[in-house]
This record gives structure tokens, C-alpha cells and sequence, in this order.
């Protein structure tokens, strides 16, 4: 089996959180494509236990919710009964501390109730107290938080209405977001004292620019789940430990939550990842869960 060095590793993932495709990392560095996906699967799938290790027992004022789309295998009009579940149109929930920055927890999937349920109280086991909580208009965000959160959690949603040009057409058909034409807020429980996702949504144009799978109109889209849940993970890792957020000046969003005292260099990282995961994981393309790596329930 072709061993990697230290050096090859970083270079690689550097170039993957950068945006790169996994051809073009292949030109720049002289690395079989075969072996980067291999790499990119267990730094991935190390980077989701280490999420799981660090973001627990966190108190922050407030959360934005939202959901950013992607697709995996083909466009959803193409998808074969069979692989419905694994391909097609697949979302990325992310929980974002408004004040820090810092992603709270995520989960990739379908845009459905049973997604938003679970990452809802997945979210629920990481944060102490009851923060404010703002989301989008997804109507399953309603009962997914009050069953998370109880019925007194101050929980608003900011509703959109778009310009009737694309209001028909899917995000997977628009070339560009639809126009905003009104916006409305709602207080869904509680008393929020502000509600926005701006800066959620801001977050999600870092992880499209971050992330070549969630570009748009290009072949760089993952083909398998497993890929693409452990692209979401190398994302989220590096965004929350190694990358430093201009709202904090020279700290991460890690830093700004209290997890972390120093930026994480790409190498602590991988080290770190490639720790909590069995060596040869990229190669049987196992997906990514807990019950492998430490024993315990899997996670979202």
C-alpha cells in the first residue's frame, strides 16, 4: 500500500479546503486521485469524531439554523428508485453560534422532518441552557425545535418571498438565488430578541467556496454519500480550528468559543483525525460513525 508522508498529506488536504477537485490535487501534487479519496475519506471521517470529541457541554446566546443544498451521484430528476436515499438532491443542516461563528453541529441528508427531528436534538445535546434560536421558514424546523428545545424556547423564523421569476424552479435548477423581494419575521415561541440567519448563510458561501463538491454547474460533485458526509466533516473541522475568522481578528471560531487556545495548523489536524479512525477506512469505505471509532451510537 502506497504510504503517504506527513508532508504529501498536508499538502493534499490544504489543497482539498481550498476548493481544489480531487483531479486537480492530482496534477498539482503527482498523487494517484484514488489515493487523495482514500486520504480525504479517513481525515474526514476522523474529523467527524473529533467534532463530536469537542463540541459538547457548550453555552452560547444564541444559534442560526439553515440548510444548504447539494446533490451526490446525479441531479435528483435522475435518480433511480433504488438510491434514493443515497443520491440525488442531499442537504447540509448547519447550526451556527451567531457570536462566535462556530459550527455547532450539522447533518447531511434529506430535506425532510425526520432529518430536521434529528438534527434538532443533536443540537440539543450539545449546548447547556436555552439559547435563541433563529431559522428559515422550513416548516419542519417548528415542531423539530419545540420537541428538541420545549415550548418555551425563544425561536423565530425570518421568511423569505422571492421574485416570481424563479419562484417555481429549484435550487438545483437556478443559476443564481432567486430575488428577494419581502422578508417577514415570526416569532415561533418565546421572545427572541433577534431574528436572522445572515450570518449562517454567510457561513454557507464560505462552504461553497471552500468545498469543490458544493460548487455549482461543475462535475466536481461527490458520487458517493460517504465522500460527501466526510467533505462536510473536513470542512467543518478546519473552518471551526484552523481558520481564522475576521470577526475575531486573529482567532478561530474554536478559539472565540472557549474549546481551543491556539490556530490549529492543517497538520494538528490530520493528526488528530487520522488518530481516531482504523487505517485502512478509506480503502473499505466504511461510513464514517462513532460505533467504529470509540464504541458508542453513531452520530448525525
Amino acid at each position: 500500500m502506497n504510504i503517504l508522508s506527513r508532508d504529501q498529506q498536508i499538502q493534499i488536504i490544504a489543497a482539498l479546503t481550498e476548493g481544489m477537485s480531487i483531479r486537480a490535487v492530482e496534477r498539482l501534487t503527482g498523487v494517484h486521485r484514488d489515493t487523495i479519496m482514500r486520504l480525504g475519506a479517513r481525515v474526514g471521517a476522523g474529523c467527524a469524531a473529533l467534532h463530536d470529541r469537542t463540541m459538547h457541554s457548550l453555552r452560547v446566546g444564541r444559534l442560526e439554523l439553515d440548510e444548504i443544498w447539494g446533490y451526490v451521484g446525479c441531479k435528483q430528476k435522475n435518480v433511480k428508485r433504488k438510491d434514493l436515499a443515497v443520491t440525488g438532491d442531499q442537504y447540509t443542516f448547519i447550526a451556527l453560534a451567531s457570536t462566535a461563528r462556530a459550527i455547532i453541529t450539522y447533518r447531511t441528508g434529506k430535506r425532510d422532518s425526520a432529518n430536521t427531528h434529528e438534527f434538532a436534538h443533536d443540537l440539543r445535546e450539545r449546548v447547556l441552557g436555552s439559547p435563541e434560536i433563529s431559522t428559515d421558514g422550513f416548516l419542519p424546523y417548528q415542531n423539530a425545535i419545540r420537541s428538541a428545545f420545549g415550548n418555551r424556547v425563544a425561536h423565530g423564523q425570518i421568511v423569505k418571498t422571492y421574485s416570481v421569476t424563479n419562484l417555481g424552479k429549484s435550487a438545483a435548477v437556478r443559476y443564481s438565488p432567486a430575488q428577494v423581494v419581502a422578508v417577514s419575521r415570526e416569532v415561533i415561541s418565546g421572545v427572541p430578541a433577534e431574528i436572522s440567519t445572515s450570518y449562517v448563510e454567510r457561513q454557507n458561501l464560505s462552504l461553497r467556496m471552500a468545498s469543490r463538491r458544493f460548487t455549482r454547474l461543475t462535475n466536481g460533485f461527490s458520487k458517493k454519500l460517504e465522500h460527501h458526509e466526510a467533505a462536510v466533516s473536513l470542512y467543518v473541522a478546519h473552518y471551526n480550528l484552523c481558520r481564522v475568522h475576521e470577526a475575531h481578528g486573529n482567532m478561530t471560531p474554536a478559539m472565540s468559543l472557549g474549546i481551543a487556545d491556539h490556530v490549529w495548523s492543517l497538520g494538528e489536524l490530520i493528526d488528530a483525525a487520522l488518530a481516531l479512525v482504523p487505517a485502512d477506512l478509506g480503502r473499505r469505505h466504511v461510513k464514517p460513525t462513532l460505533s467504529v471509532i470509540e464504541g458508542e451510537k453513531p452520530r448525525g
